[in-house]
């Protein structure tokens, strides 16, 4: 939460954090005023918070950050007519209502990459998904699928709120190492578990590197990946802003503790996929964070 107190404060608003810079969270009320904001990572969770208060102020706003964030807010802010781009990085926000309709959501592609990595682990499976948002920011992960060896097709069937919008369809491969890192391991952020799980199932070190962000999710997910190949069976090992994987085809089986993180429960439940032996995963309840039917999804691809 530390990271949100001096954009926030730059608009004027009272945030105190814990000591640790983690909750509680206290805001104070306070009349915002526009300003000139700069955001020290490239993060969307950050930027959007910075442009949600902005809305709110007395005056416009500009938002600047480093590149390799997702963009959906202020794609969305525009065609509302409540912002614009000034530059890759840099928006300004336009203060005023946000306009009263029904919004179309479509897929969330973090959600979508559990179903597209699974068939991405079986030569010959194949998982179409559709209506997901196709948003360059977002879709890191099918660049890195293809550069390990599967195959991947986008259709792209239309906009919403400047977003694209469409289909996409991975086929299994036998997959090879890669190595990820810049403005790629920002833009395939969430999905680098999976990266990881993926791997593990390829012959060879495969390298995460530029995702220092991964540490300050739900938990530490380069620690929590990494505790998820071991305890299959798999080696990995930590590095500040990333990881190494080396690959040896597949993994043993086991068991995988989510520790409450969504995403390692569910990047767990794919690994069954690249395993010889059972897996299982302790806290999978975590799931319902992001995606309550999950298993039913998962389980869906084999009926």
């Amino acid at each position: 939460m530390q990271r949100l107190v001096g954009p926030l404060g730059a608009l004027g608003a009272v945030v105190q954090v814990g000591a640790d810079g983690r909750p509680p969270v206290t805001v104070g009320g306070a009349v915002l005023r526009g300003a000139a904001v700069k955001v020290r990572e490239a993060s969307a969770q950050v930027r959007s918070a910075v442009a949600f208060a902005a809305v709110q102020a007395e005056s416009s706003s500009s938002i600047a950050s480093p590149p390799g964030f997702r963009d959906h807010t202020e794609r969305w802010l525009e065609a509302m007519g409540l912002g614009r781009r000034l530059g890759e990085t840099r928006f300004l926000v336009l203060p005023g209502p946000v306009p009263p309709a029904a919004y179309p959501i479509p897929g969330d592609f973090s959600s979508a990459a559990f179903l597209l990595a699974a068939a991405a682990l079986r030569p010959g499976a194949e998982v179409t998904v559709r209506g997901v948002t196709l948003n360059p920011g977002r879709t890191g992960f099918l660049e890195v699928v293809e550069a390990m060896g599967a195959r991947v097709v986008r259709n792209a069937t239309g906009l919403v709120h400047g977003d694209p919008v469409g289909d996409v369809t991975v086929t299994g491969a036998t997959l090879r190492p890669t190595c990820v890192g810049g403005p790629l391991a920002v833009r395939a952020l969430d999905e680098l578990p999976l990266l990881a799980i993926l791997g593990a199932a390829a012959e060879g070190e495969t390298v995460v590197a530029g995702a220092g962000e991964l540490r300050l999710k739900e938990g530490d997910r380069v620690v929590a990946v990494t505790r998820l190949l071991r305890a299959l069976g798999g080696e990995a090992e930590e590095r500040p802003d990333g990881f190494v994987v080396t690959g040896r085809g597949s993994l043993r089986g086991g068991v995988v503790e989510a520790r409450g993180d969504h995403r390692i429960a569910m990047a767990g439940a794919v690994a069954a996929v690249a395993a010889r032996g059972e897996v299982a995963v302790e806290g999978l309840e975590a799931v319902s964070v992001s995606w309550p039917g999950f298993a039913e999804a998962l389980e869906g691809l084999w009926s």
